[in-house]
């Protein structure tokens, strides 16, 4: 396993998760309800920019490596997975809407991986579908955990409209990777 910055950055974002998670099951009195949302919040967008950060360093540094290209979307996947499952259990996000997103991910990542034991890898590749949902996801995620108002934008409300957004956009890319997998291939 190669060690470097954009991998360590990798793996932080992954020791990140039971810090969000944790964030809300310590022992009251620690810190108040607004200031929990607040810890988790940030803590994910931290994750979230060494998701952007990791890639930009491994090309910058020319640090690319096959393990890289695993861990990272598997980072991906555990955080956005976790934050979800989160979210339903605080009640701040439906478990149909965690149950799409996160059943996608496992739907997409074994089809990628089929289609590689057949050489048809690049068939499935990430397109631009499947960036529009993650940024949904992922700008819709820090509202659902921050929740509160502030002043008059409504974070809760605009989550809430951002990860159903994510949701739909999810079955449509989910099913448009399908299509893509079933089509002859050269």
């Amino acid at each position: 396993m190669p060690l470097n910055v954009p991998i360590l950055l990798t793996w932080a974002r992954i020791l990140m998760i039971p810090a969000i998670v944790g964030v809300f099951y310590l022992p009251d009195g620690w810190a108040s309800h607004s200031e929990r949302n607040l810890f988790a919040t940030v803590l994910f967008v931290a994750a979230a920019i060494t998701d952007w950060l990791d890639g930009y360093l491994a090309r910058k540094l020319n640090q690319t490596s096959a393990f890289g290209a695993f861990l990272d979307p598997v980072a991906d996947k555990l955080m956005v997975a976790a934050a979800l499952i989160l979210l339903v259990d605080l009640k701040r996000a439906h478990v149909l809407i965690a149950f799409i997103i996160i059943g996608r991910e496992i739907a997409v990542s074994a089809l990628r991986e089929w289609m590689a034991q057949l050489g048809q890898s690049k068939s499935v590749a990430v397109n631009l579908l499947g960036k529009v949902k993650t940024v949904s996801q992922m700008v819709a995620i820090p509202m659902l955990l921050y929740w509160e108002p502030l002043g008059v934008f409504l974070p809760a409300e605009w989550g809430t409209w951002l990860i159903q957004i994510a949701a739909g956009l999810t079955v449509i890319s989910m099913f448009y990777y399908l299509k893509l997998a079933s089509l002859p291939q050269e």
